[in-house]
């Protein structure tokens, strides 16, 4: 028997904006305790896949700042 689907995590209800100038380390550690799963920084300009994950978030770091 195949198992039984399971719903995937619902994404945080938080602002990716409010993360823009931040030092680098501390929007990680803030968005892991808000609830995201996955968190990425990647410097300017990088090269990513687009496609979407429920629980993923991307920050452009520039400098140790979140940028984007």
């Amino acid at each position: 028997m195949a198992p039984i689907p399971t719903t995937p995590p619902a994404e945080p209800d938080d602002s990716p904006d409010s993360y823009v100038g931040l030092e680098a380390n501390s929007a990680e550690d803030r968005a892991r305790e808000r609830g995201w799963t996955t968190v990425r920084s990647l410097p300017p300009g990088s090269i990513i896949t687009m496609e979407y994950r429920v629980g993923r978030l991307n920050f452009e770091v520039a400098d140790g700042t979140v940028t984007r």
